[in-house]
């Protein structure tokens, strides 16, 4: 194995070559200098790319070119020769530049006469009696241009080859041409078997002994003549350096693990060598890291590293334990993994490597939001100080030393914790604004996920939910290829939540369905993946009053340690069980496992949003079990909670909870005023349950209050005065009272309608039956027998709808 120059970079000389000799028609120029740059420099002339499939074209396009020559013949064939013979193609013009170096001597010759491709300097032009101030004819490349460069180093590593490497890289280039053979004797009949070598051609044409030619032959190349191809591959080890760097940075910067097609590819051109560079220890450790094989990763992670510790000391043993606290993190053992990074922290201080310190610093305080209770003696003891004070110092260095990636992070870290406590929205936007100027002043294209996805999380808070939703989709649509994976399955898991509490299931699960299938290969975004299929499922069941698939899918769920979720996973699981229980009639077992949530969420100072989400569904329960003047301390904390860190949305849902508490204590004229001033604030949220709860509260408060107009009609008649003026009074104070008791019905009715037009949009069949019945009792007040029979016919019919969905969905499960 060479170290740099393989057949097919001898190929690319050759094209440039005819470039300079201007051999190459108009129309390909920018073409054929496009594949030229894509395989020197790394340079994509397709610009970025929208897909996470094509990220590794690049290095598909890097081993094809080094095994095989078909790609010089996809780029040549479709071009005219630019002089000649008609129907001849440029193809035909290289394979005779290329069929021209026919011996070793000729290698050596092509490699001497690269430097006729740069201008001459005055001297050498005086020397050949020519005027130096008159420029040279024809194309002449410059010493510092990227070709001009490429060919100086080519021509430099020649030099620096030995004899032997020298007849490898010519039998190499002879085995990587061989493959044209057959193409030019079509076009040549002269062409011989022997027309490669033109030494040996020289001998077959003089008469030599056919033995001792063929012997020649036998010697110098072995059973190549004779059609085999096991030797190894004309690979060199930059093209393997390179490889491996693009590959460790694609899965390091996108967290995807290697496309099969390429890893078979990379590990044939490992498969003949002695020489494996210790970067592909590194890279069988992410591939297995990210596909789920704890052990091979852990044994590959240490065979690396122990292989950098033998060579630079201890330099970077604190990027050995920083991987392995990350590692362990990612496979549950947590306390190890804290251990590790502490360990990290201690010797990144000793060696003063402030990226690795920085960066462990900023890890442990997320772990400690996701892990409160492993961090929380480590706070007390004031060993990393409290979460506002890491990220203080973590600002400060960051912004001294540079790291404007982590400067930006810990801006949004900022932001999301003043979110998280209920602080000052103001601030918090303030930290955002910040980071979105580093971003765009920095051009850092992968901090725009996190970016985008604190913005979607502070829309859905303040109760815009198509703003939150539109941010999703501007990431979806724009930024997904410049950000991790994760980053990507996160928002589209928002984007589906989003979707799911607008009952569009099927558009929801489309949208996970259409997740790149080679990013999915890693084990923990997969089961990311399947976890939200399954609520999206799970959801839909539990609409639909399918409680036995329902059932089915919580049992798979709740196996999982809770730590596997994370702390909003956890907390959707957690509040589809409670809705499974309250719908099973099991209000006992719903009370408890909400009364622990509430006492886990305030003991681990939890986000502010899940808190008061704890304390609206015990409030909700206490409803059920027919307490809800219980309830209604909780309700006004929940509401206070709310407009002190402005979940607007949260807010609407605390004052429909409010305004039923007063409903059972007859205040109906005060909820109705409650809920016309929440309602309209409401449909903004674009949440179709909370509204449909709302106009369903509000119909309960008109229905008391037609009640009461039917008491005041009954008081007047039954009043101490005169019998001729309380049958005069009473007349009309009664068609009174009877307008206003139907004015109240109806508006009732109409309240009704709009809550089963919400329900029926996320096809929730249990409360479309219950809304159902409520009007059938409406029309039955009202005197309309035969609307009254209509609903309550159409209430049959949702009940056995319900029936044959669950039956359904047994058959199918």
């Amino acid at each position: 194995m060479s170290r740099y120059l393989t057949p097919a970079k001898v190929g690319l000389l050759v094209l440039i070559e005819l470039y300079v000799e201007e051999a190459i028609p108009s129309d390909a120029v920018v073409p054929v200098l496009s594949f030229i740059a894509s395989h020197m420099i790394g340079y994509d002339p397709n610009g970025p790319s929208t897909s996470q499939a094509t990220r590794w074209t690049k290095a598909e396009r890097a081993v094809s070119l080094v095994v095989s020559i078909k790609d010089f013949e996809k780029l040549l064939s479709s071009y005219p020769l630019l002089t000649g013979l008609p129907g001849k193609r440029l193809w035909d013009q290289f394979l005779n530049n290329l069929w021209g170096i026919d011996s070793l001597h000729a290698l050596e010759d092509f490699f001497t006469n690269l430097s006729s491709m740069f201008p001459k300097s005055k001297e050498e032009l005086r020397k050949e009696g020519l005027d130096p101030d008159e420029p040279e004819l024809g194309v002449k490349l410059s010493h510092n241009s990227p070709l001009g460069a490429f060919i100086r180093r080519a021509r430099l590593e020649y030099q620096r080859l030995q004899f032997h490497d020298c007849t490898e890289l010519w039998k190499d280039f002879v085995r990587y041409r061989q493959p044209t053979s057959h193409y030019q004797k079509r076009k040549n009949p002269d062409f011989s078997r022997y027309s490669f070598d033109n030494v040996l051609l020289r001998g077959e044409l003089e008469d030599w002994d056919v033995d001792k030619v063929a012997g020649l032959a036998s010697v110098a190349y072995g059973d190549m003549l004779a059609g085999d191809r096991t030797g190894t591959l004309p690979v060199s080890i930059e093209d393997v350096e390179n490889l491996l760097d693009f590959q460790i940075e694609q899965m390091q910067k996108y967290g995807n693990r290697i496309p099969l097609e390429i890893r078979h590819q990379f590990h044939d051109l490992l498969n003949d060598t002695f020489l494996i560079p210790s970067l592909t220890h590194y890279i069988t450790f992410l591939d297995a890291w990210r596909a789920g094989d704890y052990p091979t990763a852990f044994e590959f992670l240490h065979r690396y590293f122990d292989y950098t510790m033998q060579h630079r000391d201890r330099l970077f043993y604190q990027y050995a334990l920083m991987n392995l606290a990350v590692l362990q993190a990612d496979f549950g053992c947590y306390k190890e993994a804290m251990t590790a990074m502490l360990e990290t922290v201690t010797v990144a201080r000793e060696n003063r490597d402030m990226t690795c310190l920085n960066f462990s610093l900023n890890w442990l305080f997320h772990f400690g939001q996701a892990h409160p209770e492993l961090i929380r003696g480590l706070q007390s003891d004031n060993l990393l100080g409290t979460g506002k004070e890491t990220l203080a110092f973590l600002r400060v260095k960051a912004r001294e030393a540079g790291m404007w990636t982590l400067w930006s992070s810990v801006l949004l870290s900022e932001a999301k914790l003043c979110l998280i406590n209920g602080d000052s929205i103001a601030t918090a936007l303030e930290h955002m604004v910040r980071s979105s100027q580093i971003i765009v002043e920095k051009n850092m294209k992968g901090m725009l996920g996190a970016h985008l996805s604190l913005y979607s999380s502070l829309w859905g808070r303040l109760g815009l939910g198509h703003l939150a939703a539109v941010s999703c989709e501007i990431f979806l649509r724009c930024h997904t290829y410049h950000s991790m994976f994760d980053d990507e399955l996160k928002i589209l898991s928002r984007f589906c939540l989003a979707l799911l509490d607008q009952g569009k299931y099927r558009e929801a699960m489309e949208v996970l369905d259409n997740v790149d299938e080679n990013s999915l290969r890693s084990w923990k975004p997969s089961q990311y993946w399947y976890k939200y299929r399954g609520i999206i499922r799970l959801k839909r069941d539990l609409h639909h009053d399918n409680l036995d698939g329902a059932e089915q899918l919580l049992d798979q769920f709740l196996q999982s340690k809770g730590d596997d979720f994370e702390p909003d996973l956890a907390f959707v699981i957690d509040t589809a069980h409670i809705d499974y229980l309250t719908r099973r009639g099991d209000l006992s077992s719903a009370s408890e496992k909400v009364d622990k949530m509430i006492s886990e969420l305030q003991d681990e100072n939890r986000d502010i949003c899940l808190r008061v989400k704890a304390l609206l569904i015990k409030v909700s329960l206490l409803d059920r079990c027919g307490r809800p003047q219980r309830a209604f301390s909780i309700a006004l904390r929940a509401a206070n909670l709310c407009l002190r860190a402005r979940q607007m949305s949260l807010l609407w849902a605390s004052i429909g909870a409010i305004s039923n508490i007063l409903v059972s204590m007859g205040e109906f004229e005060a909820a109705t005023q409650l809920l016309t001033a929440a309602l309209p604030r409401s449909l903004e949220c674009e949440s179709p349950a909370l509204t449909a709860k709302l106009y369903a509260y509000l119909a309960d408060a008109n229905m008391g209050l037609a009640g009461q107009s039917q008491d005041e009609t009954r008081a007047g008649e039954d009043g101490e005065t005169p019998k001729r003026d309380r049958e005069s009074r009473g007349s009309e104070a009664t068609k009174a009272a009877i307008q206003r008791r139907d004015e109240y019905l109806n508006r009732a009715a109409m309240a009704v309608q709009r809550a089963f037009d919400e329900y029926s949009s996320i096809e929730d069949i249990t409360n479309q039956c219950e809304m159902m019945a409520k009007k059938a009792v409406i029309m039955k007040v009202l005197g309309d027998m035969a609307l009254a029979a209509d609903y309550a016919a159409a209430y049959v019919g949702l009940k056995k709808k319900a029936g044959s969905l669950s039956l359904q969905r047994g058959e199918t499960g």
